[in-house]
């Protein structure tokens, strides 16, 4: 499965929004029908969102998911109705809390993709923790589907949870143990871990340095709410020319070194066993799926 590296949230009854996104150099858009649209904006953004996913998709174009109301809303059904149509690659599931959330919404996906005209199966899922219950039970949530694609943080709303201030200080530090629960579940699945959005539209450096410290936490993408973020989180969770260089004379010393029948070697001044070369690997790899190397 492609790494999806931005994830940008974009308003459902806002039509010119969903038209502009469509175009745009995001990984993926979460077409929005949940905490950004008003109750009575509801089936405005559930008629515009199934037109839009009627469209063809361009080349290139971001992957379209729909973010759905809470699982067991009232609202959700009418939202699954709205949106389970071909064009749609996956939902992200909001306040998740139990593994009986994503199986309930799991559930009901097997019935309506076949009499939607779907591959069964055809739908991802993106699971937002977004309370402690939900991140007590993170590990579970992350691996309670083959259509888990990853897990998402919604850091507003929790830390409104946990009784944070209003005011977000510095890159997330009174988060970092939620955030790194995060990404340890998500590794234990095998699935993406996306960390949250950089709220200040006009800190273009704050947002740099959130998203590399969510990097250095383990995460591989970020959600964001504007166009003008998409570049910079792509480039942090893209590989540097410097990065993939030192990764290719990483596996080339080490497949020398394995020839000589070595299983570490010493190179740049430390000691590479397995697991470094793995990690180099796996690099080199992300680079050959962005197309920055062949």
């Amino acid at each position: 499965m492609d790494l999806i590296r931005s994830w940008m949230f974009v308003p459902g009854h806002r039509q010119k929004m969903i038209d502009k996104a469509l175009s745009l150099n995001a990984d993926a858009i979460m077409l929005d029908i949940e905490d950004g649209v008003a109750p009575n904006e509801k089936d405005s953004a559930r008629k515009n969102i199934g037109d839009s996913l009627g469209r063809a998709k361009a080349a290139g174009a971001p992957a379209r998911y729909v973010r759905i109301n809470s699982i067991g809303h009232q609202w959700m059904e009418a939202d699954l109705a709205a949106v389970v149509r071909p064009g749609l690659e996956g939902l992200v599931c909001p306040k998740v809390d139990t593994v009986d959330d994503v199986k309930q919404v799991d559930a009901r996906l097997n019935e309506m993709e076949p009499k939607n005209g779907m591959a069964k199966g055809s739908v991802r899922l993106l699971i937002a923790i977004e309370s402690p219950k939900g991140l007590f039970n993170a590990p579970a949530i992350a691996a309670a589907s083959a259509r888990n694609v990853g897990i998402i943080f919604g850091a507003e709303d929790f830390g409104r949870e946990i009784g944070l201030p209003a005011i977000r200080e510095g890159e997330a530090r009174d988060l970092i143990y939620a955030r790194s629960a995060i990404v340890v579940a998500a590794a234990a699945a095998h699935v993406q871990a996306v960390d949250g959005v950089w709220v200040d539209l006009n800190d273009s450096a704050g947002l740099h340095g959130f998203a590399k410290q969510s990097r250095q936490l383990g995460y591989s993408a970020m959600s964001c709410i504007h166009p003008s973020q998409v570049d910079a989180i792509n480039t942090v969770f893209s590989p540097t020319a410097a990065e993939i260089d030192y990764c290719q004379k990483v596996l080339q010393a080490f497949e020398e070194a394995n020839a000589r029948g070595d299983g570490s070697i010493a190179f740049g001044g430390q000691l590479i066993d397995r697991p470094i070369v793995e990690r180099a690997r796996r690099t080199i790899d992300m680079a050959k799926s962005l197309g920055m190397i062949q």
